[in-house]
């Protein structure tokens, strides 16, 4: 990279006023010679941030954060030195220059800086088409069937492309030429323009620079079937290099400590509009090494929020668990079928409240996905194992033991390698002590015919393997020439008298049957049903203890 000449550096500190750089991000009250706010560093609510014009610092009393503003920049966008002088440099039109390289490097320069200056005189041009004039009406009210209010959509830059040569023709009218306008994306070998009747969503990177567009599908006939296009992949956009809305963001999630990522971009505008700040969104796709290098300048700690079926696909999982390795904080939020945060922010604000760690998540969907509970057993062990011992993996052990009807101290058995100590390894095989329950339940029934009722009243679910469900079903009278089911049966018999179970040992293994299925429950349980369950698994576990 070419490195900035002295005299450009000079030539930005010269021209930079730290107040109108500050006022930004922070609302400040004037205070003779000095200006005061809350400060944008560290929370706080007496203001002890200042501004002293005249020297051209800040300072923060609380926090001892200060300088000038470049440090300033620094420090709000996270960014480096020479990061912090680009954005000066654009703030307040100063051109930089930079020191001499190879001819082709220096074209190469100049050609992305107009490229990226085209970008920007587009966003210009199809905000105001959307909404100074007729062309946008019916995006106009395709945002306000959306719920989005003009205020927020101006925010986020939105805009309207009536397609034809419109930008194209304008772009040429200003001295760009067609290879640029194809090379930005903005156009075709037609001579048209690449976006054809769609409302736009600028993708911007990091630093707010527009590297492409998002372009959403208005009309039926539109001759695209698919609902968003974006920007054709080239050097300058990459849509796996950024996180719509990251530019606006950033503040608040160094602020809160937080990153929200969530689907799509009208996710983000809905939930900004809804004062929630610390929002991006991955725009369909898994999370990329790219976007986590961007999060990790910010914060630590990221909340992936998706529906039910995103939340289990391949791509979303290799996104999460590339995050975890990278040693952030994962926490899962799995939105219910088929909705959006945008379709109610309010609601969203509440799941958002009850996440789960991403162990737990790959644990839930691991059981899920499962053929029988062998299965289950072999993948969630391999799973848990390869990560290191956490009370996040130790939660993770206790959903697996209690969807697996495993006893608690063969938990141990599941936890990573180094945090094992000297213990007995365990094998599928001790899965049998959910089947030993299940099986034994079955026997005393069959020998205890007054135990029927209490049968009847659990369901096939209660019993994880399949040979034993059918067992149920010929148990309660149903007739069948299963040979499986018949040899079992037969063996049923058998284990009642071998172990002696008695009426009341019978009715206890039926009881423990409906406590593991209420503990099951409750782990996927929605709040409105959560004091119905604890209630009902109350009144299980009291019933034991009366034969204790």
């Amino acid at each position: 990279m070419a490195r900035i000449k002295d005299s450009s550096i000079e030539a930005v500190k010269s021209a930079m006023e730290i107040l109108p750089v500050v006022e930004g991000y922070v609302q400040l009250r004037k205070a003779g010679g000095t200006y005061k706010g809350l400060c944008p560093f560290h929370q706080e609510r007496t203001p002890s941030f200042t501004v002293t014009p005249a020297r051209g610092t800040f300072k923060c009393f609380g926090c001892g954060e200060g300088g000038d503003a470049i440090t300033f920049v620094e420090k709000i966008d996270n960014t480096d030195f020479v990061g912090a002088i680009e954005t000066l440099a654009q703030r307040f039109g100063v051109e930089l220059e930079y020191e001499e390289s190879s001819p082709e490097a220096d074209r190469e320069r100049k050609r992305r800086e107009r490229l990226l200056q085209l970008l920007e005189r587009a966003t210009v041009f199809y905000e105001r088409l959307l909404w100074d004039s007729e062309h946008g009406a019916f995006a106009r009210e395709y945002l306000v069937s959306r719920g989005l209010g003009e205020e927020v959509a101006r925010t986020f830059r939105l805009g309207y492309a009536p397609g034809g040569p419109t930008l194209t023709r304008a772009a040429v009218q200003q001295g760009f030429t067609q290879d640029e306008l194809l090379a930005a994306g903005l156009g075709n070998r037609r001579g048209n323009d690449y976006f054809n009747r769609r409302l736009l969503f600028p993708l911007a990177d990091a630093r707010g620079h527009v590297r492409g567009f998002q372009a959403r599908k208005l009309h039926d006939d539109d001759p695209l079937q698919a609902k968003y296009v974006n920007s054709p992949e080239s050097a300058l956009f990459k849509k796996g290099d950024l996180l719509y809305g990251l530019d606006t963001a950033r503040q608040q999630i160094a602020k809160q400590d937080r990153a929200v990522v969530v689907e799509g971009n009208t996710d983000v505008i809905a939930l900004r509009q809804a004062s929630f700040e610390p929002v991006v969104a991955s725009m369909g796709t898994a999370l990329t090494e790219a976007q986590l290098k961007e999060l990790n300048r910010l914060t630590k700690r990221l909340f992936l929020c998706f529906d039910a079926d995103a939340a289990g696909q391949d791509a979303t999982l290799r996104g999460m668990e590339l995050a975890v390795k990278q040693g952030f904080d994962v926490q899962v939020v799995a939105l219910p079928k088929g909705t959006d945060p945008a379709d109610d922010p309010e609601a969203f604000a509440a799941h958002l409240g009850r996440p789960v760690s991403y162990l737990v998540h790959r644990v839930r969907l691991l059981h899920a996905k499962s053929v029988d509970a062998n299965a289950a057993y072999i993948a969630i062990k391999d799973f848990l194992n390869a990560y290191r011992d956490s009370p996040e993996h130790q939660e993770a052990r206790k959903l697996a033991a209690d969807l697996l009807g495993l006893p608690p101290e063969t938990q141990v058995a599941l936890a990573p390698a180094r945090a094992k100590g000297r213990t007995i390894e365990l094998t599928p095989r001790l899965l049998e002590a959910g089947q030993r329950l299940e099986r034994s339940a079955l026997a005393g029934v069959t020998v205890h015919p007054q135990l029927l009722k209490a049968l009847e009243q659990l369901a096939p679910e209660h019993f994880d393997i399949e040979l034993h469900r059918r067992a149920r079903a010929n148990v309660l009278g149903q007739a069948t020439d299963d040979p499986d089911v018949v040899a079992l049966v037969d063996e049923l018999h058998a284990l009642a008298a071998l172990e002696e179970i008695d009426a009341q040992t019978g009715e206890q293994l039926l009881l423990r049957l409906r406590e593991r299925r209420l503990q099951r429950q409750l782990q996927e349980a929605k709040p409105d049903h959560f004091k119905e369950l604890q209630q009902r698994l109350r009144e299980v576990r009291d019933a034991i203890r009366e034969f204790a």
